[in-house]
């Protein structure tokens, strides 16, 4: 077929005619190319004639449309006063026209346009009037749609690409064709579209704005590829209804556990407040979501919702949970795709508290959360409100705790390790505001279910060298100088004591002997894929490194790390860090699961809170930590649960002051001064090998430990940091 093989009328009235399936439908699915120049564009342009789109597209078709920004008279006026840069203004015009989808209909249609665009299929130019320096609005409304045989159709009017046009207005637009008598009218056309395109058309400006074409994927494109979209938007499941369910609900897909149920019944039986203790990688997650679904159908479908996480990375993971979910976030940091993100949020307490609005949910992080501008919106926030932290042990530090409203009625924490290691006060503050746990979810508990992977602990003992451990009783000796024991038998550290024990551990996470251990124990996995060493954000000297870099002698031990392991082992390495942007550790985490090109990920700070990388099967944890917190989270997400991962293993790197053979050799004045880090490392040893599948190949290191130092059981749970 072509154009010929199609009946038209001169003539189009939205109230008299279908105008999508009479005339936009047929035309474009013979078309090979739509020209489309209109008086304004907004984000929901193309939704109504999505049909039609995908007979071009099936033609390998292409679009270009010419819209105009819809420019207040202060934007005019600014322009033409000077006031503000032209492009800055027609800018932010534009942004303000990409509104939320209303409904999964448009969502789909919005995802369809950003694939068009990303494909090179759409492009999108603005145009507007400038007259001797003077901006006023475009109003040229013309469309042009050629087919293989290149026939044209051309067609004008009142009628504007939008859903409104289409649906509502009362709209009216003429039609001609290049076969009949009004040939000379639509080559006219054609040329005066062509003229306006390449920007030479008197008194019209016409320009690319790629910054809101980004902006345009950013915010709603879902697929990858227009056959994804197309197959996305075909697909059954779009006409069920729960899908256009509006508000915070559990979706089909999503089965809960009964542990996860139990934790939300213990919620609702303490008034929604209350803390999932919950193990790194149970659930918790889908857990809150499901409690804040069934808050809202309690409280009659009016709830204004508030989720607080640690990092920018872990508010996009949420995000993508948040939104299976029914919610449609507002995403509330300082780099937040959402760059109107300040005014969506004062407006939704604004219609929250007038009752306009009925639900809200903001996703922000932790230090958006504690700004002044922030805690003043959350301030005027009224009614139903549920605050949800993730990670929120935390919230008991300080500064955190102040932004914690009495005024929020229902409160959910969630952490693996609620209780603060070393503060016992930060800790109360956390059960003073959010109540009793609701559930205790352990490790042990997870592996059992099956919810987390069962893994074999290998401890690796390293020595400080006589160097290290000089500098090791040194601090500590002035560590002891700078705190003093109160009445209750607690030691109270001053500011500078405080910042010993940070260099102190420093000095014992970038303890040289692990580079060598390390070399030792990664031997027998060389060929293999999905390791990751864990390493520690210190600085560490190393003569062997320094005399192949003598304009540096100290570096990073992660850089240390993948020089070793890279260069000198051969093997294929990357970094993992905060250094890398977002894009770059997705694709790097992609390499890594596939395991062809990318053998090793070299980490610092990466399974502490939040990154979720379940392909690691191997881990050498060079930077072990004494604080439960810590090494708990880094533990459980070693162990998430990955396709053909049937056990994890995990190298502990323990480091005495001394070797164990050489304790003897030292005074009893001196294996008193470093007995504290010989029961840190013991404390650790058991807590991981306690639900090992290995147990046994610790115990004897363990009791060999206690011997040369001294150590008794029961004085492992009574060791202080000096």
């Amino acid at each position: 077929m072509s154009f010929l093989d199609l009946t038209l009328k001169p003539e189009y009235r939205s109230r008299l005619d279908d105008v999508v399936n009479d005339f936009y439908t047929p035309v474009l699915n013979e078309a090979v190319m739509y020209k489309r120049a209109v008086g304004f564009f907004s984000s929901s342009a193309l939704s109504a004639i999505a049909l039609g789109i995908k007979g071009l597209l099936k033609n390998d078709g292409q679009i270009q449309i010419i819209a105009s920004p819809r420019l207040s008279e202060e934007d005019i006026t600014a322009i033409n006063e000077g006031l503000r840069k032209k492009d800055e203004v027609i800018k932010e015009a534009l942004l303000r026209e990409l509104q939320e989808p209303k409904g999964r209909f448009e969502e789909l249609r919005l995802n369809l346009l950003c694939n068009l665009i990303a494909a090179g299929k759409l492009e999108i130019r603005i145009a507007f009037m400038d007259e001797e320096g003077e901006i006023g609005l475009f109003h040229e409304k013309l469309g042009l749609m050629i087919d293989e045989e290149d026939n044209v159709i051309a067609f004008s009017g009142s009628m504007n690409e939008s859903e409104t046009a289409f649906k509502i207005n009362y709209e009216a637009f003429d039609v001609f064709t290049s076969w009949s008598h009004d040939a000379d009218r639509v080559l006219s056309k054609q040329s005066a579209f062509t003229a306006m395109w390449n920007d030479y058309e008197p008194g019209i400006k016409v320009m690319s704005f790629p910054e809101i074409s980004e902006e345009l994927l950013t915010r709603y494109r879902r697929t990858d590829t227009i056959k994804s979209a197309i197959e996305e938007f075909n697909a059954p499941v779009v006409n069920d209804l729960s899908l256009n369910v509006e508000g915070p609900h559990v979706p089909p897909t999503v089965q809960m556990r009964s542990y996860q149920e139990k934790a939300i019944l213990n919620w609702e039986q303490h008034n929604y407040q209350g803390i999932f203790d919950m193990a790194t990688g149970a659930g918790k997650t889908y857990t809150a979501l499901a409690a804040i679904a069934h808050l809202y159908k309690a409280k009659e479908r009016n709830l204004a919702v508030i989720i607080i996480c640690p990092y920018q990375h872990l508010v996009e993971q949420w995000k993508d949970d948040v939104e299976a979910f029914g919610m449609k976030p507002i995403i509330c940091y300082s780099a937040s795709s959402q760059k109107n993100w300040r005014d969506r949020l004062k407006n939704a307490v604004t219609s929250f508290n007038l009752g306009v609005k009925k639900h809200f949910c903001m996703l922000c992080t932790n230090a958006t959360f504690s700004l002044d501008d922030v805690q003043q919106q959350m301030i005027k926030l009224q009614g139903n409100i549920v605050i949800v932290v993730d990670e929120a042990h935390n919230f008991g530090a300080e500064k955190l705790s102040r932004s914690l409203l009495q005024h929020f009625p229902y409160r959910l924490a969630l952490s693996a390790t609620i209780d603060r290691h070393g503060d016992p006060e930060g800790t109360q503050k956390l059960y003073d505001y959010f109540g009793e746990k609701c559930i205790t979810y352990t490790l042990q508990e997870a592996i059992d279910s099956h919810m987390l992977t069962p893994y074999y602990y290998h401890p690796s003992v390293v020595a400080l060298n006589e160097t290290e451990l000089q500098e090791y009783m040194d601090l500590t000796v002035k560590i002891r100088k700078n705190s003093h024991v109160l009445s209750d038998g607690k030691i109270e550290l001053s500011e500078y004591a405080k910042m010993l024990l940070i260099k102190r551990a420093r000095l014992v996470a970038g303890a040289n002997g692990k580079l060598e251990a390390l070399r030792n124990d990664i031997q027998e996995y060389i060929d293999q894929s999905h390791i990751l060493v864990y390493c520690g954000a210190t600085t560490l000297h190393d003569a062997d490194y320094s005399e192949k870099h003598p304009s540096q002698d100290e570096a990073k031990q992660i850089d240390i790390v993948v020089d070793m392991l890279g260069n000198q082992l051969g093997m294929r390495v990357s970094k993992f860090t905060s250094e890398e942007k977002s894009d770059e550790r997705e694709r790097i985490k992609e390499e890594f699961a596939e395991g062809k090109h990318l053998q090793a990920l070299v980490a610092i700070r990466c399974l502490d809170e939040g990154v979720n990388i379940p392909n690691i099967s191997t881990a050498f944890i060079l930077a072990s930590s004494t604080n439960p917190k810590e090494y708990v989270q880094r533990r459980g997400r070693v162990l998430r649960n990955s396709p053909g991962k049937q056990y994890a293993h995990i190298y502990d790197y323990i480091t005495l002051p001394i070797p164990l053979d050489c304790v003897s050799q030292y005074d009893a004045e001196t294996i008193e001064g470093v007995q504290s880090l010989a029961k840190r490392e013991i404390s650790r040893m058991v807590d991981f090998s306690s639900i090992a599948e290995n147990p046994y190949e610790s115990d004897q290191l363990i009791s060999e430990i206690r011997q040369a130092y001294d150590i008794i059981p029961e004085m492992e749970d009574e060791y202080d940091e000096v």
